[in-house]
C-alpha cells in the first residue's frame, strides 16, 4: 500500500485506492479492502498521485468543513487542483512569503540555505565518484573538486548579500561540470563528454539530457509549491523575472545533483542513451529522440519510487515526495514556525 503520513499530510499514490468518510476517520480501501485508517483530526492535507485515485463526496465535504486540503496530482506529479473550504490560511501565508522577499536579511538567509544544500549534495555526487573511480587521475580531480566545493561552502556562510552568494554559486557550478566528466564511463566520454552548462539550446548530448530532467524536475517542485498555497513565482535566490517560477527554481537546487545528474550518469553509463538517441540541428544545438524522452521519463517515474533517508523525519521517504516535504518546511520558515529552512541533504 502506497500511502504515507508525513508533517501531517495524508500522500496516496497506489492506483485504485478510493478514500471514504468513517466517522471522523479517513478509510483507504483497494478493491474494497480496507487496507489503511487515519484519523481526520490527525491531518492537515490529503494529497492523491494519480487520477485513479478517488475520494467520496462525504469526505470532500468534510475536509472543506474541517480546514483540511485536498489535492490533486496527476501520476507524474503534476499539479491538477486543490480543493479548501471558504477560508483558507494561504492568503496569510503568501503574505509571509512576499514579506521574506522583500526583506533583504530574510531573503540572504533563505538562499544561504538553499545554496548550502545545493553544494553538499552536489559535493556527495562527487564524493562518490571519487571513491569509485578507477583511474588515478579521475580520483585525484574529483579528490580536489570536492577540497573545492568545501572552500564555496565556508564562502557560503559568511557571505554577506546577495551577489556574493550568487557568485559563489557560480564558481561552484564551474567546478562541479568540470568535474562531472570524471563521472562519465570512459568508453562513453567522447560521445557525451560536457563543458560547461549550455542551454537555450543545448550545446552537446549531456546538456541536452540534463535540461530534459531539469524540467521534469521543476515541474515536480512547482507542483509541490501549489500544493501548499505558496506562490512559484516569488523566490529568494533565484531574482524575480516575469514567467519565471523563481521559487521553484529555488526549490529545485537541492535536488538536482542527487536527483537529475545521478539519473542522467547512470541511464549513460548503464548504456540506456547512446550518442544515437541525439542529433545537432543546423544552429549547433543538440535535440534528444523522441524514443530516448521515453526511456528517460520511465525511468525518471521508476527513480521516484526509491527511498531516500530523510535526516529530519528520521524515516525513508521516496524520492519522489521530498519536494512535497521541503515545501512544506519552507511553508513552516515562512510562517515562523521553524527558526530555518532545512534543506534536504542525502547521506
Amino acid at each position: 500500500m502506497s500511502a504515507w503520513t508525513l508533517l501531517n499530510t495524508l500522500y496516496v499514490m497506489t492506483e485504485g485506492s478510493y478514500l471514504r468518510l468513517d466517522n471522523d476517520t479517513v478509510r483507504i480501501e483497494v478493491e474494497r479492502e480496507t487496507r489503511l485508517r487515519v484519523p481526520l483530526h490527525h491531518l492537515g492535507g490529503i494529497v492523491t498521485l494519480g487520477d485513479d485515485v478517488m475520494l467520496s463526496p462525504a469526505l470532500l465535504s468534510r475536509c472543506a468543513e474541517s480546514g483540511v486540503s485536498v489535492t490533486l496530482l496527476s501520476r507524474s506529479g503534476r499539479f491538477r487542483a486543490r480543493v479548501e473550504g471558504p477560508v483558507s490560511g494561504n492568503v496569510l501565508l503568501r503574505r509571509a512569503q512576499h514579506d521574506a522577499n522583500s526583506s533583504p536579511d530574510r531573503t540572504l538567509a533563505l538562499s544561504r540555505n538553499i545554496l548550502a544544500g545545493k553544494l553538499r549534495n552536489s559535493r556527495t555526487v562527487l564524493l562518490r565518484g571519487a571513491r569509485e573511480a578507477k583511474a588515478d587521475d579521475d580520483r585525484s580531480a574529483l579528490d580536489a573538486a570536492v577540497a573545492k566545493f568545501d572552500a564555496s561552502l565556508r564562502a557560503v556562510g559568511v557571505a554577506q548579500e546577495m551577489d556574493a552568494l550568487r557568485g559563489v554559486e557560480g564558481e561552484a557550478a564551474r567546478t562541479y561540470f568540470a568535474a562531472l566528466n570524471r563521472l562519465i564511463r570512459i568508453d562513453a566520454r567522447a560521445d557525451f563528454a560536457i563543458d560547461g552548462r549550455s542551454r537555450r539550446p543545448p550545446r552537446d548530448a549531456f546538456n541536452a539530457l540534463l535540461s530534459f530532467l531539469y524540467t521534469l524536475l521543476v515541474h515536480d517542485c512547482r507542483s509541490a509549491l501549489e500544493t501548499v498555497g505558496l506562490d512559484p513565482q516569488i523566490g529568494f535566490l533565484h531574482v524575480l523575472r516575469p514567467g519565471r517560477p523563481a521559487l521553484a527554481l529555488d526549490l529545485v537546487e537541492e535536488f538536482r545533483a542527487i536527483a537529475a545528474d545521478r539519473m542522467a550518469l547512470t541511464l549513460i553509463n548503464r548504456g540506456q542513451l547512446k550518442a544515437s538517441d541525439f542529433r545537432t540541428t543546423e544552429g549547433g544545438g543538440v535535440l534528444m529522440a523522441d524514443d530516448a524522452r521515453r526511456t528517460v521519463s520511465i525511468a525518471w517515474q521508476e527513480r521516484k519510487k526509491e527511498t531516500l533517508m530523510h535526516p529530519l523525519l528520521e524515516s525513508e521517504v521516496p524520492l519522489g515526495l521530498l519536494p512535497q516535504i521541503q515545501a512544506r518546511l519552507l511553508a513552516r520558515t515562512l510562517r515562523g514556525e521553524m527558526e530555518a529552512y532545512l534543506p534536504f541533504i542525502a547521506r
